[in-house]
């Protein structure tokens, strides 16, 4: 039986507006479901543990919500072989654009009625698990910021995912200061002065379709690493429209690597997220978990 775990508040009330056009679609079919809302952050998590370890009858939880419902549903489904499915209805829907899953509500449901299976690899940090990119610096202040931007309602409406995180990045480049960071990546150890950013890359794309990490990919075991450093608050500026194409990786100011395991620490604290969700600060210990999720894609 399929379970649905439906975030109501996804979008801005788009994920209850998604979950009445999948649940006609069922009730014609007469396809047999259960459903579940959520009532609280960190809500999907539970419920999502219960169902993949508790409830033998289920043979897939299908999440209707945005990348911060996937983020809270992967941390509950850890050590279970109960495949995810997932029915885009956030502002940025990042983790769908990188598994190729249809933004369009009915075709991620006809995708995910085929039961085809693909096991991915998860990121961990701070005993949370992420799916798409944690960013730590610049970034994760940013992260911070679009959460709390009255903004994103209306983005939300409009359709226009990446446009809060854009204005958040405005506010934040005038007053945000790079710091230095002592970065080891497997066995190799490194120092970088002046850093932005660092983001950790399991897909390629974050905040509503920038294209940070150009190579990510979520079933080669690997974290994709983009550093960005010695750069000023102008150039950078200049600079960020490249990302939508993953042209920025071509600046001296970026660096990229490759990696499965990953010790963080700076000189000043440094705010990270996991999925756009606020995972900690510096030090940071990261590391690839391959074949983690069965994901219906």
């Amino acid at each position: 039986m399929y379970h649905f775990i439906v975030n109501t508040n996804s979008g801005s009330g788009r994920g209850f507006k998604r979950w009445v056009q999948i649940e006609s679609i069922l009730l014609e079919r007469k396809i047999v479901y259960d459903v579940s809302f959520t009532k609280k952050p960190n809500h999907a998590t539970q419920l999502v543990h219960d169902l993949a370890h508790d409830s033998p009858n289920v043979s897939a939880i299908i999440i209707v919500g945005g990348d911060g419902t996937v983020h809270e549903a992967i941390n509950g489904l850890q050590n279970s072989n109960v495949p995810l499915g997932i029915i885009p209805a956030g502002s940025g829907n990042d983790f769908c654009r990188g598994m190729g899953i249809p933004l369009n509500c009915v075709e991620a449901l006809e995708r995910i009625l085929k039961n085809e299976k693909k096991l991915i690899d998860v990121g961990h940090i701070n005993n949370k698990v992420f799916a798409t990119i944690a960013g730590i610096g610049f970034d994760g202040k940013i992260a911070a910021e679009t959460s709390r931007s009255k903004l994103k309602k209306l983005c939300n409406v409009i359709k226009i995912g990446s446009i809060p995180y854009i204005l958040a990045m405005l506010k934040v480049m005038l007053s945000y200061k790079p710091t230095d960071v002592n970065l080891r990546i497997d066995s190799k150890a490194s120092s970088h002065e002046n850093v932005w950013l660092i983001a950790i890359a399991n897909t390629p794309f974050y905040a509503g379709g920038m294209k940070i990490c150009p190579e990510a990919r979520n079933n080669d075991d690997l974290f994709e690493v983009c550093i960005v450093k010695g750069i000023s608050r102008w150039k950078l500026l200049r600079i960020f429209p490249s990302v939508f194409k993953g042209q920025h990786i071509n600046h001296p100011a970026v660096r990229t690597y490759q990696g499965k395991n990953l010790i963080i620490s700076s000189n000043n604290p440094m705010i990270a997220h996991g999925d756009g969700e606020i995972v900690g600060e510096t030090p940071f210990n990261i590391k690839i978990l391959p074949s983690s999720i069965y994901v219906l894609s």
